[in-house]
C-alpha cells in the first residue's frame, strides 16, 4: 500500500516529515534518517549514524603524548598525520 503524504519546504530546504510517516519509521527526536534517490523518486530511510576515528588506538596515544609535551603543534589535520606517521 502507497502512503502519500505532502509537506512544504522552508526557505532553508528543510521539510516537516509527516506525523503519520514519523510513527509508522518509529522516527523520534533526534533520529537519523537515510535520502536515498531512485528512478522513481526519493526514498527515505531510518538510520543509525556512529562515529569513526580517522586514527587507531596507537595513533591516539601519540597524540596525546605531544599534547601533554610543550613544544610546537601542527595547525593542520594533515600536518599532524604526517608527523605522527613520522614518528
Amino acid at each position: 500500500m502507497t502512503i502519500i503524504e505532502t509537506a512544504k519546504m522552508t526557505t532553508k530546504g528543510q521539510v516537516t516529515i509527516p506525523n503519520r510517516i514519523r510513527k509508522i519509521l518509529r522516527l523520534e527526536e533526534g533520529a537519523s534518517v537515510a535520502f536515498g534517490l531512485t528512478k522513481d523518486g526519493v526514498v527515505l530511510l531510518p538510520c543509525k549514524v556512529t562515529a569513526h576515528s580517522p586514527y587507531t588506538a596507537k595513533e591516539w596515544a601519540k597524540i596525546e603524548k605531544l599534547a601533554s609535551e610543550k613544544g610546537k603543534s601542527p595547525q593542520a589535520a594533515d600536518a599532524a598525520k604526517k608527523h605522527i606517521m613520522s614518528l
